[in-house]
């Protein structure tokens, strides 16, 4: 059996792959557990990790190191390219909220880290506590800056120490924090859910269909492009209908009479004006007017449509057919001709049935494509990523330069793709299970990473004196500034639950604590808050980290 002792406890490419296997099995079934209605989840993975480093199971350290590098972007990347085709809009309406919390956060661990630094004068610090400080918000380039700024004033302390043990249990004090509040607030998660589900669906102002009956006479031998023009407002004829004649579907040149009866699609936000400037709502049953229009939901799967505007598409003049509205994420939107159309996109065609089919094979409509990997976009954007995490930053008197390091630059340029990345002709869309898949990869290869890293001194360090002040230190610099942050967006912003939980992870650059949040979650809500905080935070984790040290030692 000694190739069987060989595989678990010498150092081989066999071995590393065996522990890590392992580990997050192991991990991920006690994860199942729950004490009443709180469970770790994913976070387990880390305990486990420190369990077998405990116990003689090590890896590599420089094989362990890519792999949580390597973990924690795929992760953070996976979680950009999700939350970028509504990140813009999203922070250009609650950013600025957003990171006002997520400065309280990272202020009030400051000065929690400063307080308990003097109250325990001669037993803690300042450099010390910085490093415990770093480790408790689990940001490592805080670590690093706080390290260079030492070594420049000749400072040798291993601050590395109080960072690693600080480490596993500040994950874990942000978990416990948003367990108590959900307590004191009374939470309930489905009732979190559905009102942040009917906030999306009213914030992309849902299409809506309404039949009226043209009474305006000003409008009277207008076109429809010429309605368009003086109502100003995004609407669509789907279909219209005169008196002795069978429904037809619009073009922009056709002219409107008193006592059409026209099919329109528009916001619930338009619809009132709408209505007023044509005439009066009247009740049509469309689908026994004219046998020969039907209507279709077709899946756009054709990689030469990705980036086009619908009014690119001519679909009006070339085939005699509208598309009316959009299906994006499980969100409709209005079809308007500038609406840029993307691949995974389930629009909603009005035509005669010929033309629907010529159509169709334009758009695509194979779902067996929608399976198909896109691997270029995934590794092009890791690629540009790591470039713009590893460009320097600098500030007026600060000892060294900033960077967003392997976390911050792919989560920007992941955004970025998945916004704006059908201009490049990259096709972003990925099934809902093949991000969640890669996503739990990611974060089960980083945790394991971090435990297996952490367990060959943690045991030892932790049943020392020393040791256990740093990590009570370290607990309460991250659970006090989290829940005091939660009780402000709570009772003075009244921001949902789910979008606090992920202010308070990217707040404290913890990718479990949003694994944990999104476990929660049945949206984006989470990941979209915690990106629109996390690069913000990492540029004051970092600074702060510095002049803390310059400023008070």
């Amino acid at each position: 059996m000694e190739w069987l002792y060989n595989l678990f406890f010498h150092q081989s490419v066999a071995h590393t792959i065996l522990i890590y296997s392992l580990v997050i099995t192991i991990g991920f079934q006690l994860g199942k557990l729950k004490i009443g209605t709180f469970s770790l989840g994913v976070t387990f993975v880390l305990f486990v990790g420190i369990a077998a480093a405990h116990f003689g199971l090590v890896v590599d350290p420089s094989q362990l190191n890519f792999v949580k590098e390597f973990g924690l972007i795929i992760f953070i990347f996976c979680l950009g390219l999700q939350v970028g085709p509504g990140f813009f809009s999203y922070f250009k309406k609650d950013g600025s909220k957003f990171n006002m919390l997520a400065v309280l956060l990272v202020f009030l661990g400051v000065a929690t880290t400063i307080g308990i630094c003097y109250a325990l004068q001669g037993h803690l610090s300042l450099p010390m506590a910085v490093g415990v400080m770093s480790g408790a918000v689990t940001n490592t380039p805080g670590l690093g800056a706080a390290q260079e700024t030492l070594r420049i004033i000749g400072n040798n302390e291993p601050i590395a120490l109080g960072y690693a043990v600080a480490y596993p249990l500040g994950v874990i004090a942000v978990l416990m924090a948003m367990w108590l509040a959900k307590i004191v607030f009374r939470i309930d998660i489905d009732n979190e859910n559905s009102l942040a589900e009917q906030k999306a669906h009213r914030a992309e102002e849902q299409p809506n269909n309404i039949t009226i009956r043209i009474t305006n006479h000003s409008i009277d031998g207008k076109t429809v492009l010429e309605c368009k023009r003086l109502i100003g407002r995004q609407f669509i004829i789907s279909r219209m209908q005169r008196t002795n004649e069978e429904a037809a579907i619009p073009a922009g040149n056709t002219i409107l009479h008193i006592d059409d009866q026209i099919r329109v699609v528009c916001t619930s936000h338009d619809q009132e004006a709408i209505l007023a400037f044509f005439g009066e709502q009247i009740i049509v049953q469309w689908e026994k007017k004219n046998s020969q229009l039907v209507s279709r939901r077709i899946v756009i799967t054709q990689g030469n449509i990705n980036g086009k505007t619908i009014g690119s598409l001519h679909l009006r003049t070339t085939y005699g057919l509208n598309i009316t509205r959009v299906n994006r994420s499980g969100i409709d939107l209005l079809a308007s001709p500038d609406l840029v159309l993307q691949v995974g996109d389930r629009v909603m065609v009005v035509g005669e049935l010929e033309a629907i089919n010529k159509v169709e094979k334009l758009l695509g409509n194979t779902l067996k494509r929608l399976d198909n990997p896109h691997i270029i976009t995934l590794f092009l954007g890791i690629f540009l990523g790591i470039i713009v995490g590893s460009i320097p930053i600098y500030f007026p008197n600060a000892p060294m330069p900033a960077k967003l390091g392997l976390a911050g630059g792919p989560l920007i340029v992941a955004i970025l793709i998945g916004r704006f990345g059908y201009k490049l002709h990259l096709i972003t869309y990925t099934t809902q299970s093949a991000n969640l898949m890669l996503r739990e990869v990611g974060i089960s290869l980083f945790l394991a990473s971090v435990g297996l890293a952490s367990g060959g001194q943690f045991v030892e360090t932790v049943f020392s004196a020393q040791g256990l002040l740093w990590i009570t230190a370290g607990a309460v610099i991250t659970f006090l500034p989290s829940f005091l942050t939660i009780v402000v967006a709570r009772l003075t912003m009244k921001l949902n639950f789910l979008t606090i939980m992920g202010i308070v992870a990217g707040a404290c650059t913890n990718p479990t604590a949003l694994a944990y949040a999104s476990s929660q979650a049945n949206n984006d809500q989470p990941a979209i808050a915690y990106s629109t905080v996390y690069p913000l935070t990492m540029f004051l984790r970092i600074i702060c980290a510095q002049f803390m040290i310059l400023l008070l030692m």
